[in-house]
């Protein structure tokens, strides 16, 4: 019987510093930072912000609401234990549809849980090299 995914907040501006410097992707409405914390622990660590650039208090809380509802849908399917994740809500978070947004979380969260793959350089022949002469 496997134990429940347990969560916990992260309520302190050092842990919401150290999961910016973690990758990040940007799907729709939210923008989801993630940091690998590399200490053993099966929690996982969630936090929820949105500028005053989207909106007044009355909006930025309904936006943060919204998050934390879609978060507790698909964190626990789609997170990785042992990571910290901040939710960051844009301009149409409050607009959209719940399940647009829904497809949103899962699509970034997928994305951020992939490794990704280095991508192959093409490596180029020093100009005037890759002429062939007559």
């Amino acid at each position: 019987m496997s134990d429940p995914l347990q969560i916990k907040r992260l309520l302190r501006r050092p842990q919401f510093l150290a999961a910016a410097k973690g990758v990040s992707e940007a799907r729709g409405a939210v923008v989801i930072q993630r940091l690998d914390r590399g200490d053993g622990s099966p929690h996982i660590g969630l936090g929820f912000t949105a500028t005053k650039k989207i909106g007044g208090a009355v909006v930025r809380n309904r936006a943060k609401r919204r998050l934390r509802e879609a978060a507790r849908a698909m964190l626990a399917h789609h997170g990785v234990p042992g990571s910290d994740y901040v939710f960051i809500a844009r301009m149409g978070t409050t607009e959209r549809a719940w399940d647009r947004l829904l497809d949103d979380v899962k699509s970034t969260l997928t994305r951020l849980a992939t490794p990704k793959a280095d991508k192959p350089s093409l490596a180029r022949a020093p100009s005037g090299q890759d002429r062939q002469i007559p």
